[in-house]
Order: structure tokens, then sequence, then C-alpha cells
């Protein structure tokens, strides 16, 4: 049985390292399903995206990621949100040249419950000094339409991926372009903050070190120490990033000019870099994938997808 060689553990380390801060809200998925053993937290890998399966083992490692996080806090302007249980899941397909790609499950990275925002609408954009808007304030006392919920979407491919940094503190990890969408039936289907051509890029840190397990187990995800699939555990780190700029919010109650200036000049929108922030408290991180991969080259791709089905229950 072979370890994992230097650089795929540092490579290894850094890819779990990052990932729990990737997520702070999220978008909901289908069912998904159970999956036997040491492959029950993988159950969005996206085994079967071309790119993982074509990785053959020695020029290309395609690995399985998943990060949670119990909750934790993001800092937009004025505003700060406290956020719930997040998941993110990818898969990571590591180059010999030392760089990683990034490959998102078909129906998107992040997964996390909703976030409230404190005080709803009234807490947006009340007291405002515009008539119709101040009308619109009135209305909303002790209204059930008061109530707002904010879900982070990613817009683009995660980039800049450092290895290096993923087992260090204070340097920039990944480069994550995402928005934020805010609802409300007051607020229309279409309000953002941020959009693909002008996101909010998170560049997470290290802030504390996680604690480091590994265990082995079968194809099929029966725990075995001398199995064929490896699985690192990397647990409790704190991650943060205090860097990224926060753009105006736009498309807000049918996109109309004054609902949307409520809104930004309530929240402090736009927000340069500085005064936004995001924590995650208690980052889980998971990641399997072929112990020795290069035993099933050229095919470690469509092996890893096979182990992965057949662990479904």
């Amino acid at each position: 049985m072979h370890a994992f060689t230097p650089r795929t553990r540092l490579a290894t380390v850094s890819a779990l390292t990052a990932l729990g801060a990737f997520a702070s809200l999220g978008t909901a998925t289908a069912a998904e399903p159970a999956l036997n053993g040491e492959w029950a937290p993988f159950t969005r890998c996206p085994v079967d995206a071309p790119a993982m399966r074509a990785a053959d083992g020695f020029e290309k490692t395609p690995q399985c990621v998943v990060s949670t996080s119990a909750g934790g806090s993001i800092k937009l302007g004025d505003t700060t949100v406290v956020t719930g249980r997040t998941n993110l899941q990818i898969g990571i397909v590591q180059n010999a040249d030392g760089t990683s790609t990034v490959v998102a499950p078909p129906g998107g990275a992040l997964v996390a419950e909703p976030a409230t925002v404190p005080g709803g609408l009234l807490g947006l954009m009340c007291p405002s000094s515009v008539p119709v808007i101040t009308g619109l304030c009135e209305s909303l006392e002790n209204s059930s339409l008061n109530k707002i919920t904010a879900t982070m979407e990613s817009v683009g491919a995660p980039y800049d991926f450092n290895q290096t940094a993923g087992v260090l503190t204070d340097m920039p990890i990944v480069a994550l372009p995402v928005r934020i969408h805010l609802e409300n039936p007051l607020l229309g289907s279409k309000c953002y903050i941020g959009t693909a051509a002008d996101p909010i890029v998170l560049l997470p840190e290290n802030r504390t070190y996680p604690e480091f397990g590994m265990t082995f187990f079968q194809g099929d995800g029966t725990p075995d120490p001398a199995g064929e699939m490896s699985r690192i555990d990397l647990t409790g780190a704190t991650q943060n990033d205090r860097t990224f700029a926060v753009p105006a919010a736009r498309g807000c109650g049918l996109n109309i000019g004054p609902i949307n200036a409520a809104v930004n000049a309530k929240t402090g929108l736009p927000s340069p870099s500085g005064n936004n922030s995001l924590t995650l408290n208690d980052t889980q991180t998971r990641l399997t994938g072929l112990n020795a991969p290069g035993t099933a080259a050229p095919r470690a791709g469509e092996v890893l997808a096979e182990h992965w089905h057949s662990a479904v229950r």
C-alpha cells in the first residue's frame, strides 16, 4: 500500500484548508444520495464531470472535497448577517506541476441554510427621506412581508488557488467570485448584491490551523486499513477574509431607483475593501481520493467514479 507523496500531501492539505472559507450562504439542490461508510459526506462530488473522469492518475489526480461549517457571519458594509450551517462540495484535479483545477457539481458548489437579514426590510432600507419609501416602511410595521433572506451564489469558477497558502495562515488561498441574492416579495426576484460582471470576490485565509486525521477504506466505503482509498480530515479551523469589496445592490423592487437607492444607503453599499468581512467557525473539511492513483493509471478518474457509484445505497 502506497502512502501520499509529499507533493500530494501538500496539495491535499492546501485544498482542504481553503475550502471551508468558500461558503457563507448557498443555494439549494435536489435530494442527495446516501453513501456508504467513509464516502458518506461526499454526496455531491462531481465524479462524472469530464475533467474528473479524464484524470489519468499520473499527470492529473482526481479527489473529492467536502467542507462544512456550523455557522459564522458575513459583514457587508454596515450590515452583519449571522450564517447557519453551510456545505461546500467540489472536485479537485491535482496537476503534476503543482497547480489545481476546481470542478463544481452540476447544481453548484454551495449549499446552506437560509440566512435572515437582521431587521428585515425595515432594517435594510428604513427610515428613509424618500416619500415612496417612507410609505412602504410604515406599511411594513408588524408585517410578515418584512422578513428578508440572503443567499450567496457562485457566479464564476474559483481561480488563483495557492497550494502553499493552504498550509499557512494569513495568505489568500483562492479567489471565489460570488453574488448575494436578497429575497422578499417586495424586492422582487432579481435583487442582488454583486453580478457575474461585478462580483464579490472572496479571498479566504486561514486564521487557525485544523486538527489532522487520516483513514483508509475500500472502494465502496467500507473502512479498511489496507483499502485503496484514503480520506484526510481537517477539523476545527477558523477562516476569515477582510479584503473583499462589495458592489451596490441592483434589481431590487423591480429595479425601481428609489428602492435600490434606499437599500444601498441604509446598508452602506457599495463598500470598499477593508470594510467587509467573512468568518466561518469550526470548519470540518474532508478530502478523499485513490491512495495510490498511479496504480489505476490511466483510468484513475474513471476508477474513482466507479468507487463512488458503488457506495451509493
